[in-house]
């Protein structure tokens, strides 16, 4: 459901109401802004056209100091106010001085993702999905879970090149770079199934490396943990290996391939 023409709602987590203020509030002052000055043109346009048989040359106003400080001295505030909004919404999104209730290590690769679950000493790996077309097809590329209502902080990196981890529905994205750990707290607060997506230009499957998103009860994140552990996939992976194995292409790729 869309809200303000963002792709969520503002209980979604404990940033959107904020990150949807903010752009909101950006989107009224700027059309304050244009409304003021077409309405300034079209009345200059009116009051000062060249009436018929004038032929004369306006008067010529070379300076004139309370107007130049006013339309420099305003829009310098505008942006003032605007930057501080900024900062103070963007200064809480990543702020990580809170303790998190869990940690999940995210490695972004070529074109998939892996999910370590610190805290709870599980991980979950992703290969590229086959974005066919056909129903099923988004069972076959990573999902993440969170539980709803804890405070999670996320631990970005890269094995290879420089993705993006952003789930829209969050409003929040940030760079995961080879070698550098960059870090985002957030807390659900709505059960729901979401989508991820990178949001850098990595490379000829950027299009495909894609993620799910299950924001789940308390219990159910336990079971999926727990489930994970069962599998064999206990403690959490390198974040220093290869790029992720490109899984076989379909029949029907590869006869479209070759057309």
């Amino acid at each position: 459901m869309q809200h303000g023409w963002l792709p969520t709602n503002r209980n979604t987590t404990n940033n959107t109401s904020m990150v949807m203020d903010l752009w909101n509030g950006s989107w009224i002052a700027a059309l304050l802004v244009g409304v003021l000055v077409w309405g300034l043109i079209i009345w200059v346009m009116v009051a000062y056209r060249r009436r018929h048989g004038d032929t004369t040359m306006p008067a010529q106003v070379r300076y004139h100091l309370p107007l130049e400080i006013m339309y420099t001295a305003i829009p310098l505030m505008m942006v003032a106010v605007l930057f501080g909004y900024t900062y103070n919404a963007q200064a809480a999104e990543i702020d990580t001085k809170k303790t998190p209730d869990l940690v999940i290590g995210v490695v972004a690769k070529q074109w998939a993702w892996d999910f370590n679950y610190l805290t709870d000493d599980a991980y979950d790996t992703g290969v590229q999905g086959q974005l066919t077309g056909k129903p099923g097809v988004e069972q076959e590329i990573p999902t993440l879970y969170l539980p709803v209502g804890e405070r999670v902080q996320f631990d970005l990196t890269s094995r290879d090149v420089i993705h993006s981890f952003w789930i829209p529905a969050f409003l929040m994205k940030m760079d995961t770079i080879p070698g550098i750990e960059n870090k985002f707290q957030v807390v659900p607060n709505r059960i729901g199934h979401f989508k991820g997506k990178c949001a850098e230009l990595c490379g000829e499957y950027h299009s495909e490396m894609l993620f799910n998103v299950d924001v789940v009860s308390v219990a159910d994140y336990q079971a999926h943990i727990a489930q994970l552990k069962a599998e064999g996939q206990s403690g959490s992976l390198p974040t220093d290996l290869g790029r992720s194995p490109l899984a076989p292409r379909g029949p029907a790729e590869e006869a479209g391939s070759g057309n």
